[in-house]
């Protein structure tokens, strides 16, 4: 009489014989699901038990507790000093330099100019006018002259 021993394994080989995968079992992962970087992470809970009603108030009631701790830290950053903007210039060999230039001239640039001294398109141009006035401090103007073409200016 085979003991149980010698049945499993006769039987095991039997069936590697004919081909069939016998995949070995895998021990359970004791490695949870993980969570994307960066994102939020949620209240743990003990192995096994299920997250109680009560958890909400529990966090409303840390919430009043953590709220001085918040306006000490706004107080610090309200301590440091603010930077003063100054208005910054382009570099004088940049096509913004150039433009910059054409229309601080006493008749001003036309689009059209502005166009072929930088080779940018008019809305590029139309771009930049718009936010330079703004960080340099600049007061531009736009009209449109006789022939109806656009017309920029720096006013004075």
């Amino acid at each position: 009489m085979k003991t149980n021993e010698a049945i499993e394994t006769t039987e095991t080989a039997a069936v590697a014989e004919q081909g069939a995968s016998v995949a070995p079992e895998k021990a359970p992962s004791k490695k949870g699901a993980s969570q994307k970087k960066g994102a939020p992470k949620g209240q743990k809970t003990a192995k096994g038990t299920k997250a109680k009603a009560a958890a909400p108030k529990k966090a409303a009631a840390t919430k009043k507790a953590a709220a001085p701790k918040k306006e000490v830290k706004a107080t610090k950053k309200a301590a440091k000093p603010a930077r003063a903007k100054e208005a910054s210039a382009p570099r004088a060999e940049s096509k913004g330099a150039m433009i910059m230039a054409l229309i601080g001239r006493a008749k001003g640039a036309t689009l059209a100019e502005i166009m072929t001294a930088t080779g940018w398109q008019k809305h590029s141009v139309r771009g930049f006018i718009s936010i330079a006035g703004k960080k340099q401090g600049v007061k531009i103007e736009s009209s449109k002259n006789e022939a109806g073409d656009r017309l920029y200016k720096i006013v004075k």
